[in-house]
């Protein structure tokens, strides 16, 4: 068995297709009207065609109990480039989790919960630059030293 991508319902497939392309930046690969894949394995499939796939009548949006996790290497400038949107409804606004990566989860047009975390590897290069050891960044991030030896050797 082979895992393939995951499958949002969505109210206005339009609307979705317009807030993953400007927000998240990705692309259509797969146009069939009632069901589009984007870019990262994500398929968005009409509120209708989904209540008929599933044999029931209610499908229940925003409930907090799944999200999609996505890494931006750029944080700082995503998340200005969010802040100048009027039409992002936040989980939360900015937060450092105690590994110290900064994320913000967002709401999309349906109420799917969307994380967008700074890339890993920036977490690491941001501790050093800030001068701590690949041990003192081992322990504050609860890793072994060889993840941060990796992620200090990256090209990213």
């Amino acid at each position: 068995m082979k895992y393939k991508n995951t499958l949002l319902a969505v109210k206005d497939m339009e609307k979705s297709k317009k807030f993953y392309k400007e927000v998240l930046g990705l692309h259509v690969c797969a146009d069939f009207g009632a069901n589009v894949t984007l870019t990262g394995g994500i398929s968005l499939q009409t509120i209708d065609t989904w209540k008929g796939f599933i044999d029931e009548k209610n499908v229940l949006f925003k409930s907090n109990s799944y999200e999609l996790y996505f890494e931006e290497d750029n944080f700082d400038f995503f998340i200005d480039n969010l802040k100048s949107r009027t039409d992002i409804e936040y989980v939360h606004g900015v937060k450092e989790h105690s590994w110290g990566q900064r994320v913000v989860r967002i709401y999309d047009c349906d109420g799917h919960i969307i994380e967008i975390g700074e890339n890993m590897i920036n977490v690491v290069k941001r501790f050093e630059k800030s001068g701590l050891s690949v041990t003192q960044i081992s322990e504050r991030m609860d890793v072994p030293e060889k993840y941060v030896i990796n992620c200090l050797k990256s090209n990213k």
